[in-house]
């Protein structure tokens, strides 16, 4: 008797959608940044960054790099994390305790920052499924080759 051990497709197809998610989300963030830059610098300047046309071309191009590998799968735990960090890095600099009392909505905004950076994390762990995935890994090996070896 063979028992299949591999996970339903759906696990693939789950996995795969969310890589399109995450990616579409960096996407159009980038793209924001890039038809932009100067919006996004004085954005940046405001929340009192140093170097804001530069640290703005170097989060359009982050974030290129985010999708690229979400669409791929191709370092995609790295870019998890990556992106985890980020994403809770832009919630205090930017949607943070101080901006609360002139608008709570930022309140909102901060939160679903870390509803993202959950979602990343889970998907770190998880790795980016068997569907169009090159699965690529820098910090050490990817859940599908630590699951493959059980």
């Amino acid at each position: 008797m063979t028992i299949n051990t591999s996970p339903p497709m759906w696990h693939s197809i789950a996995a795969l959608v969310g890589r399109i998610i995450f990616a579409g989300i960096f996407i159009m963030a980038a793209s924001f940044k890039f038809m932009g830059m100067n919006d996004t610098a004085t954005h940046i300047a405001a929340a009192g960054f140093p170097f804001s046309l530069f640290l703005a071309w170097v989060a359009a191009i982050f974030e290129s790099v985010l999708a690229i590998c979400f669409l791929t799968g191709a370092f995609f735990s790295d870019a998890s994390l990556l992106a985890a960090a980020y994403v809770v890095f832009l919630a205090f600099a930017f949607h943070g305790p101080s901006h609360w009392s002139g608008n709570q909505a930022e309140f909102g905004f901060f939160v679903d920052h870390f509803t993202f950076a959950a979602g990343l994390l889970f998907a770190a762990v998880n790795g980016p499924g068997s569907l169009l995935s090159f699965p690529k890994t820098i910090i050490g090996r990817s859940p599908s080759q630590v699951r493959s070896s059980r």
